[in-house]
């Protein structure tokens, strides 16, 4: 019982005026019957060599709720905990798919964060795409989470591992000072914050990376569109080409994902999915890292965003880049083919 309660946890509703709205790919299956998915896993797991494409079928097609429901009715039938089953019944990248599938949302950003900043050496790149492209709704509860999985607090981790401005830009994240979006379009506050920008940048020799990040990290989403599009009035360029002018490393890296997620968060996505499946033999951690963790989230407006990037639909795509089992289970989460 200890893994599923671990791993499943407690079942958080996001039922506040911040929340943003919804474009999962993966939803609540109508005729849900727990006890029979859960009688079918057990068969397929004990079946001669695995019967994958039947656990993919059942827990691709499953909302988080219906996974945990089932996890439940399989350790009352079978008497053990089915993610220990799963574990020794699946290898590899399906394993791996599987497992995340097993978490909620937020547990699976949570455990990806973990995994960036403990060990020798630190994964930036995960840790730059987790913190910088999740709402403060979102960080609110990988924060709470982070503390229930791992007895620590995400700030003090984060701290530990990072260094310099960067620490500083993704502590400011964490906090999640970030404004709610209001009814009201403050254009005098628009130009000010346009012209800080500019002045503490572009303007200036050596930038002034406190006010970037005050500013970045606590506007709300649709006050920061305006202030990039006003920006370009006062710039001879862009927020993005001013970052790189301005800033490099890591510290770059996650400016750039910030004004990225900012613009367009599902475009954002769908260019690191494009990447990672145009990268020689396929990104797989990128790959399985936003099909999980963005399924039950906005995976529907990625598939959009990532048919006018690249002219194919992400199904076709996934289809032509990976195989096997790895192929099934993540065109089971894209859904549609568009």
């Amino acid at each position: 019982m200890a893994l599923v309660s671990e791993f499943l946890g407690q079942l958080t509703l996001n039922l506040g005026p911040a929340s943003e709205p919804k474009y999962p790919s993966v939803v609540p299956v109508v005729d849900f019957d727990s006890d029979k998915d859960a009688a079918r896993i057990e068969t397929a797991i004990k079946t001669k060599g695995v019967d994958e494409q039947t656990i993919i079928d059942i827990l691709t097609k499953r909302s988080y709720a219906q996974r945990r429901e089932i996890a439940f009715a399989y350790e009352r039938r079978a008497k053990k905990d089915m993610i220990s089953a799963l574990k020794g019944a699946l290898s590899g990248s399906l394993e791996s798919v599987i497992l995340g599938l097993m978490k909620s949302t937020s547990q699976f950003d949570a455990t990806e964060i973990r995994a960036s900043i403990k060990g020798l050496g630190t994964d930036e790149e995960t840790l730059i795409e987790m913190v910088c492209s999740r709402s403060n709704e979102e960080l609110v509860d990988i924060r709470r989470v982070y503390k229930d999985l791992f007895k620590k607090e995400l700030e003090k981790d984060v701290a530990g591992d990072t260094s310099g401005q960067f620490a500083k830009l993704l502590l400011a994240l964490v906090q999640t000072k970030r404004d709610d979006p209001s009814s009201v379009v403050d254009y005098e506050k628009i130009d000010m914050d346009a012209r800080a920008l500019y002045e503490a940048g572009v303007k200036r020799k050596g930038t002034d990376v406190a006010t970037w990040i005050s500013i970045m990290t606590e506007r709300s989403v649709p006050h920061l569109q305006k202030v990039f599009e006003r920006y370009k009035s006062y710039s001879p360029y862009d927020m993005k080409e001013s970052i790189c002018k301005e800033v490099k490393g890591d510290l770059e890296k996650s400016f750039l994902t910030l004004v990225e997620c900012l613009e367009n968060k599902q475009l954002y996505f769908a260019n690191r999915l494009n990447d990672a499946m145009k990268a020689k033999g396929a990104k797989e951690k990128v790959l399985t890292r936003i099909m999980v963790s963005r399924c039950e989230v906005d995976l529907v407006k990625i598939r959009s965003e990532f048919k006018k990037l690249s002219g194919k639909s992400l199904h076709q795509t996934i289809t032509e880049h990976t195989k096997g089992d790895y192929q099934k289970v993540l065109l089971g989460l894209c859904g549609g083919d568009d």
